[in-house]
C-alpha cells in the first residue's frame, strides 16, 4: 500500500511535468534518477511509469527505458474519438442524478476557469477542465468508463494546452459551452446537453487536429453516436 501510493504521487508529479512541458516529448525517464529525487525505491516509480504509459503520456520500450511520447495527431484522434464514443453516454446516465451541491461545485469550477482565462495561467486550464468533465458524469455509477475518460481526458490536455495557449477564442468558446452544458443539465434538458457535448469534442478534435498540422483532406473528427436518453 505505501508503494501504491508513492506511485500515484510520483506519478501526479511526472504528469503535471510532462504536461506544463518541463519533460517535452523524447525526454528519457530514468527510473534511477526518479527514485533518487523522490527519495523512493524504484518499485514505485516503475509502477508511476507504466500508470502514464496507460495514459498515453509514456513510452516504455524494452532494454531502453521509459521516455515522454510525442505528440501524435493520429494517438489525439483516436483518444477524442473514444471521448466522443464515451461521454455522452456517462453524460446522459449521470445528469438526471446531479444534486445541487454537484451544480455549485460546477459553477465554482467554471468561475475558477474564467480566473485562469483571465490571468493567462495555461496550467489550470487542463485540469480544471477535467475536473468539471468528470464531475458532470460523476453519477452515472460506471466506474470503469470514467476512469478511461479521466485518462483520455489527461492525454488530450496535453495537445489542447499547446493549441489553446495560442488561441484565445477557442479559449473563450469552450469556456461558454462549458457554462451552457452546466445550464442545460441543471434545467433537465440532457438530450440538448449531451449533443452540445459531441458537438464539443468534435470540434476540438478538427481544432486541434489543424493545429497539429494534419492535412485537411486526412483530418479525422470523431464519429459522431447517436445519444440515448
Amino acid at each position: 500500500m505505501k508503494n501504491r501510493t508513492m506511485a500515484g504521487s510520483i506519478g501526479s508529479e511526472i504528469r503535471r511535468r510532462i504536461l506544463d512541458g518541463r519533460y517535452p516529448a523524447g525526454s528519457q525517464l530514468r527510473q534511477d534518477g526518479l527514485a533518487a529525487e523522490f527519495g523512493a525505491s524504484r518499485i514505485p516509480v516503475r509502477e508511476a511509469l507504466f500508470q502514464l504509459e496507460a495514459e498515453g503520456l509514456v513510452r516504455i520500450h524494452p532494454h531502453r527505458g521509459a521516455t515522454v511520447a510525442p505528440l501524435s495527431s493520429a494517438d489525439a484522434a483516436e483518444a477524442l474519438e473514444l471521448r466522443a464514443a464515451l461521454e455522452p453516454r456517462l453524460l446522459t446516465l449521470s445528469a438526471p442524478l446531479l444534486t445541487e451541491a454537484d451544480f455549485d461545485r460546477a459553477d465554482k469550477l467554471l468561475e475558477d476557469y474564467a480566473a485562469a482565462l483571465s490571468d493567462g495561467a495555461t496550467a489550470r486550464w487542463g485540469t480544471l477542465n477535467t475536473e468539471l468533465h468528470l464531475l458532470l458524469y460523476s453519477r452515472a455509477n460506471r466506474p470503469r468508463a470514467l476512469g478511461l475518460v479521466g485518462s483520455l481526458l489527461s492525454e488530450c490536455d496535453r495537445y489542447t494546452r499547446l493549441q489553446l495557449s495560442t488561441d484565445a477564442a477557442e479559449l473563450e468558446r469552450a469556456d461558454r459551452e462549458h457554462r451552457e452544458m452546466v445550464r442545460l443539465c441543471r434545467n433537465g434538458h440532457v438530450s440538448a446537453a449531451c449533443a452540445l457535448l459531441i458537438d464539443h469534442i468534435g470540434h476540438v478534435a478538427t481544432a486541434l487536429l489543424a493545429f497539429l498540422g494534419e492535412p485537411s483532406g486526412e483530418t479525422r473528427t470523431p464519429a459522431m453516436p447517436q445519444v440515448i436518453v
